[in-house]
């Protein structure tokens, strides 16, 4: 599933059919896709995981899911869920959710809890942690209404980096570390955006898939934990349970 830096990435891919006509649309999603047909591309935004393709009077929502993916200009064997053709160009989206979305994107969106916006507020996420004492810190950081954005690999970085072992309450962990967590969250997303730019991403992995704990030289844990239970990596010895 890509992470929210990835999606700002593909962001960036499509500016050039920023207020370009959709001439024609195709696909096998099960909305009305049609309604994009002779529409104009007003803009294309992200919330966290989540692709937006802006019209005029809707918006197209786009979630990769677990398998999801795209191409420009170009077609895989499979059939596309959404294609969209220009005069010069189509796109091409495929193995992902589709949804359309009537109202202002504002009223939908807290866009100060996206870990790649401008308008990203720690305190708000602070606060929406310390409501929830019991929280694991592994399900915090993939709940998309507090770090939106934050994928599986930015969970198991950056609780390494922070040295906080994933178990650990929100509740309990101490507030100058609760700081450094939130911190960590939006630098290393950036960080993953720069280097998945650099196709270097996974060189700089220091927990993610490892056997071996860079600090501990211990092995690295690995285990399906929290009520997602995503794939965890993590140091027993270095990263603190407070609990």
């Amino acid at each position: 599933m890509p992470e929210g830096p990835s999606i700002v990435i593909l962001k960036e891919l499509l500016k050039p059919f920023e207020q370009k006509t959709v001439l024609n649309v195709s696909g096998n999603s099960k909305v009305d896709i049609q309604r994009a047909a002779g529409q104009k591309i007003v803009a294309f935004k992200s919330w966290g995981k989540h692709f937006l393709i802006c019209f005029k009077h809707f918006s197209i929502r786009i979630h990769f899911l677990l398998f999801g993916s795209y191409r420009i200009n170009e077609e895989k064997e499979t059939p596309a869920r959404l294609s969209l053709n220009f005069k010069k160009g189509v796109i091409n989206f495929y193995a992902c959710s589709i949804k359309l979305i009537e109202e202002p994107l504002e009223e939908v969106y807290e866009w100060e809890t996206d870990v790649m916006s401008d308008l990203w507020d720690p305190k708000a996420a602070k606060k929406k942690l310390l409501a929830q004492p019991e929280m694991l810190a592994c399900d915090a950081l993939l709940d998309q209404q507090i770090f939106s954005g934050s994928g599986n690999i930015i969970k198991n970085e950056v609780l390494y980096r922070t040295k906080i072992h994933p178990l650990s309450k929100t509740g309990s962990i101490p507030t100058r570390k609760l700081t450094e967590l939130i911190r960590d969250v939006r630098t290393y997303s950036f960080e993953f955006l720069k280097w998945k730019k650099e196709y270097t991403l996974k060189k700089h992995w220091l927990a993610h898939t490892k056997h071996t704990c860079l600090r501990c030289n211990l092995p690295i844990i690995k285990q399906h934990l929290g009520k997602t239970n995503r794939r965890t990596f993590f140091c027993s010895n270095c990263q603190r349970l407070y609990n």
